[in-house]
């Protein structure tokens, strides 16, 4: 009898034991999980995505920035195109309260950030501090254009793209150059002799297949997925800008071999005519670009671009051409509020358009607008005295910025073909 009572207290105890067991997991699963279920799935959601290559080489390369104080901001088009569709929401997200990467984390082969090189203060400790934390860079130099000609100095190298790749991602570095007009500059990423092709799949990248310009963007410091970073404020504009950025360089070399040959005129009306003749340009940019009218420099003054870099001392006015398409019908009106009468107005808006206003000393600003045919581009001239009228006729052309008497402005890409639908082939004596 007391064998079988221990039994049976044994096997009351057993019972007891697994009961309280299994009221302890029901107790958990129910009541403890609920309770901080929702700090258990934002733990999860927290690490969506976070573990992939691009973003974490990402992070790698703000950390490097921020260690250095290197002040780099993001230019990538489609990461910038996937936060401006969001934008006020990515604007007011705080660092550290992102739940899921949306933007880093999309597959690709690169990420392009931009420096202001004027603001690098450390370049070569950068770039051993990017080596040590596991990055494999590329540095991409060449001369400095506008150098170029200068026996002296033309052999200067400066700093144009840095490629630095982290396992099978890459960050693409463009250095951007200020200018006197008051713009940004990158150049051609151009590869020379034994560098690895394979490096990183080149035609893939966004920036450096031909050189570029864009205004200074004003910057904004925003949190995208976890990592501060600095884009454009005004991100629409600076995606705008890209497809349109095509940058050619006024022919320096040239230029000063012309003025070897051909003397460059001094004389104070020389010099007083292309101080105004600037003053007038400038004017009508930015009137012209307040009106929001697409425009380059035509005529006498691409020519004098083109073979000079500068204003034909001895020419009489401004010349500019305008898309038909893009004219505007209060574009009189603009130029008259600033100080520019109407001189002349010969065509029409259909035929032949040509617009005269009369600069001050006598400059004038002729503007003529181009017409698009299925094989060619034309537009209409007057004679003044006579009414009699022409048609000159121009291979079809794209528009490049350049620089020209401190400005960024536009010229035909195709610049020797239109100036020769001018001019003709020799041009150097006129």
């Amino acid at each position: 009898m007391s064998r079988i009572n221990k039994n049976v207290i044994l096997a009351l105890l057993t019972l007891t034991s697994s009961a309280f067991l299994l009221f302890q997991l029901y107790y958990y699963k129910h009541y403890i999980s609920a309770k901080n279920g929702a700090g258990v799935s934002k733990s999860k959601g927290n690490r969506i995505g976070f573990d992939s290559t691009q973003w974490r080489a990402v992070k790698k390369f703000v950390m490097l920035t921020s260690s250095q104080n290197v002040p780099v901001f993001l230019i990538d088009p489609l990461i910038l195109e996937l936060i401006n569709k969001d934008f006020e929401q990515v604007k007011n997200i705080s660092h550290g309260s992102t739940s899921e990467c949306k933007f880093f984390c999309v597959p690709r082969d690169f990420t392009a950030f931009a420096l202001r090189y004027h603001l690098w203060k450390n370049e070569e400790g950068w770039f051993r501090t990017a080596e040590n934390m596991g990055f494999q860079c590329l540095k991409v130099e060449s001369k400095d254009p506008r150098l170029d000609g200068i026996d002296s100095l033309s052999g200067t190298e400066i700093p144009l793209h840095y490629i630095c790749r982290l396992a099978n991602h890459a960050i693409h570095l463009v250095v951007f150059h200020e200018r006197s007009g008051n713009y940004l500059w990158h150049g051609h990423l151009r590869l020379k002799g034994r560098v690895d092709r394979k490096f990183v799949p080149f035609r893939k990248l966004q920036f450096g297949r031909y050189p570029g310009a864009f205004d200074r963007p004003e910057l904004q410091q925003i949190t995208v997925d976890g990592l501060e970073v600095l884009i454009p404020k005004d991100p629409v504009h600076f995606l705008e800008e890209i497809p349109h950025s095509r940058f050619i360089e006024c022919r320096y070399k040239e230029a000063r071999a012309f003025f070897q040959q051909y003397l460059d005129d001094n004389t104070v009306e020389a010099m007083a005519f292309q101080k105004s003749a600037k003053e007038l340009l400038q004017l009508a940019a930015r009137t012209l670009k307040k009106l929001g009218v697409r425009f380059w420099l035509s005529s006498g003054t691409c020519l004098g671009w083109y073979r000079q870099c500068n204003i034909i001392p001895y020419s009489k006015d401004v010349d500019l051409g305008i898309f038909i398409q893009d004219y505007k019908s209060d574009i009189i009106s603009a130029f008259q509020d600033v100080g520019l009468p109407l001189k002349h107005k010969f065509g029409k808006v259909e035929d032949s358009l040509e617009l005269s206003f009369q600069g001050k000393d006598d400059v004038k600003l002729d503007i003529f607008f181009f017409y698009e045919e299925t094989d060619h581009m034309w537009n209409g001239g007057t004679q003044a005295k006579t009414g009699k009228k022409f048609k000159y006729l121009f291979p079809k052309f794209t528009l490049c910025w350049t620089e020209f008497v401190d400005m960024k402005i536009h010229v035909p890409c195709e610049t020797i073909d239109y100036i020769e639908a001018n001019y003709g082939k020799n041009q150097q004596g006129m």
